[in-house]
Formats: structure tokens, sequence, C-alpha cells
């Protein structure tokens, strides 16, 4: 029986329209019935996810940023890291060849320089919402993450550039096909549940991880029961072949899995269809 378990949150706890299904939620109070401590491990802003957190399951600690804070369930801060300051002058300063938009995350939020509703379709739910700033007098030493949001092809091509310039400095992921981040060195959601289990006293090979993009990867790798889902991104399956591969997002595929899990582990699982 896994004693932690940490859970990604869109494309994997949540459908796609940004919900969380109630199967799925009374799946998760189960497995704290079976006294499983939780974790919401997300990209997500912490302001964000206090506010889904209280909503969608009281008690449950707090990987935000995709990794860049760590939150007990009281809200209290476990841990945090920020980009490098020169790491951040530079990204918001340089010439970047690319028709994607530039969001940079800090404590106080989620700022952008163009109007882009789109983008808030993925925080209907909780209100979040971008401040318009001019992000190139934002300070650099108050940044925790940046984000490019574009086409997938102009992203990789930016990736290759935001690389030859920043080399080890930062942490580049993919957290969904249009959105590439730009992280603190060593910093991920692999990292910042190291920090959560070792505050707890649980070893990464007692903990489960579930998720579905490259900003998983580390999570899923070095947990003791690492689980992708059936829509995940093929990179992400690439990466980690030996893993399961569970059911879709959209079919609350993580409850029908830890409902199998729970219930009839002897038996081999089967994905439902």
């Amino acid at each position: 029986m896994a004693r932690l378990a940490a859970f990604d949150m869109d494309g994997t706890l949540l459908m796609p329209d940004h919900r969380m299904g109630e199967v799925t939620r009374r799946t998760l109070e189960r497995l704290r019935e079976r006294d499983v401590i939780l974790t919401f491990a997300t990209g997500r802003h912490l302001l964000e996810m206090r506010h889904i957190a209280s909503e969608l399951l009281n008690g449950a600690f707090l990987i935000t940023g995709n990794g860049t804070r760590v939150h007990d369930i009281r809200g209290e801060r476990l841990w945090g890291n920020d980009l490098a300051p020169d790491v951040a002058e530079r990204v918001l300063h340089g010439h970047w060849e690319t028709r994607a938009s530039m969001h940079v995350f800090n404590d106080s939020g989620w700022m952008t320089q163009s109007d882009i509703p789109e983008l808030l379709k993925a925080h209907v739910y909780s209100g979040f919402r971008y401040r318009l700033v001019d992000l190139k007098r934002l300070p650099a030493h108050e940044v925790t993450k940046i984000s490019f949001c574009g086409d997938r092809d102009d992203l990789v091509q930016l990736r290759i550039q935001l690389n030859d310039a920043l080399g080890e400095r930062a942490h580049l992921c993919f957290s969904s096909v249009d959105c590439l981040e730009i992280l603190p060195h060593g910093c991920n959601k692999g990292a910042a549940l190291a920090v959560l289990g070792a505050h707890l006293d649980v070893p990464l090979a007692e903990c489960m991880a579930f998720g579905d993009a490259m900003n998983d990867r580390e999570m899923l790798g070095a947990v003791g029961h690492g689980v992708i889902m059936g829509n995940a991104m093929p990179q992400l399956r690439q990466a980690l072949p030996h893993l399961p591969v569970i059911g879709h997002c959209a079919r609350e595929g993580v409850a029908h899995y830890l409902t199998h899990w729970l219930d009839t582990p002897h038996l081999s699982y089967s994905p439902e269809r």
C-alpha cells in the first residue's frame, strides 16, 4: 500500500472541461480513509490551487508552479525555488524568434502583456486570471517561472533558442503541447515531491503518482508506483515505457484505476475503454 499519492491536475485528475468528476472525488476520499496522504502536484499557481483544493478536497498538500512551491495542509510553505535573477533577466529582455505569448509568474500571481481570453478557459471555475503589465518592467528577482504559450512547432524551435541561451541554468519542459515552461535549475515535480516526502518521512519508493505531460516525467520516474494517463503526451510514454498506462481523464481514469487498486489488487488491471 502506498503511503503518499501525488496527482497532476489538468489532463489527469481533472476532466477536459477542467472539473473534477464526482467519482474521482469519492475515490480520493476513500484513499484518505486508508491513511494515504494526498498531494496535488500541478503547474497551476498556489493562489488558484488554494481555492480549488478547498472546493474539492480539504487536507491535501500542494505542489504548485510545477514544483516551485510546496505547502502543507495548513498552507505553510515547506519549500520554494525561484528563477535565478540573471536567468529571468535574460528571458524577459531577450529577443526570441517566436510568435508565442510570454507569461510571468511570482507569488503575487500571473502576468502577461496581451489579452488572450482563450487562455482563461482552463481557469473558468476558479476565476484565476492574468494581469496585463509591461513584462520588461518586472523586477527579475521576483520571478518564479516563465511560460510561453503558442503553436507546438514554434515552441519546439523556441526551446532550442532558450536552451542555447540558458544552458544548465534553467529547467525547460512542456507542461502541455502548447505550453513551454522555464523553471529554476533542478526544479520539477519530482524534486518537490522528494522534499515533501522527506518532510513526511515517506520515501519515494512508498509513493504513487499520476500524470500526463512531460512536466510529470521526473515525478513519475522517481516514485515507487508511477502511472501514465491514457491521454498522455506521446513523449511521456516514450520517456517512461516501463510504466503502466491507464484510462483517459475524460472517463475519470484515475478513479477507475484506484478503485481496482483498492478493491481487487490481486487481479490484473485493464483500463476502461
